[in-house]
């Protein structure tokens, strides 16, 4: 390698993974047991400054996550009902537009 970004596809880490892992073993994680979920991603810019707000619901309730550049970690909010995570997200949404910041993307999940 010439420098850190170039790539040698003879040099991968991936030898150590253990094989033995198989699908059958993340069963558990099987998302049609929440039924319908709905996730909805936000980015904001202000200043310099980007902030993510993100809403995640189920059948059973929903989250909020808000990633904001001024603290040092990111907030979760849990909410047992998913309407009403849903409500605060919009509430949020429309105070950070109040509040200055510009909604740069608001949609799916990015994905890669």
């Amino acid at each position: 390698m010439n420098n850190e970004f170039d790539f040698d596809a003879g040099e991968d880490d991936f030898d150590d993974f253990d094989s033995e892992l198989s699908n059958e073993d993340f069963t558990d994680f099987d998302d049609e047991e929440l039924g319908d979920v709905m996730m909805r991603t936000a980015i904001l810019s202000k200043n310099n400054m980007v902030a993510l707000l993100c809403v995640k619901t189920a059948d059973e309730g929903g989250a909020i996550c808000r990633v904001d550049p001024r603290e040092s970690r990111p907030s979760v909010q849990v909410y047992d009902d998913p309407q009403k995570a849903l409500d605060w997200f919009n509430k949020s949404l429309r105070t950070s537009k109040q509040n200055g910041w510009l909604v740069v993307y608001d949609g799916l999940p990015l994905q890669g």
